[in-house]
């Protein structure tokens, strides 16, 4: 994986609320530390995100995106 951020940070799943358009997804980085994210429904699906899976919540600026190797 490649991204231009330099604030990426390793953590698993804690829980994915899938709506109608957009996806909450919590991802715990250290035990009680979490970061939560909204991403669009389609890219939680491309992603195959689902509670448990080892993701990266990549933070640029005032954004934090999902991403994964």
């Amino acid at each position: 994986m490649e991204v231009s951020a330099r604030n990426a940070l390793k953590g698993k799943v804690k829980a994915l609320v899938v709506g109608a358009v957009n996806a909450e997804v919590t991802v715990e980085v250290a035990p009680g530390i979490e970061v939560v994210a909204i991403i669009t429904k389609s890219s939680a699906e491309k992603l195959g995100l689902a509670e448990g899976k080892e993701v990266y919540a990549v933070v640029k600026a005032s954004d934090v995106m999902i991403a994964m190797d």
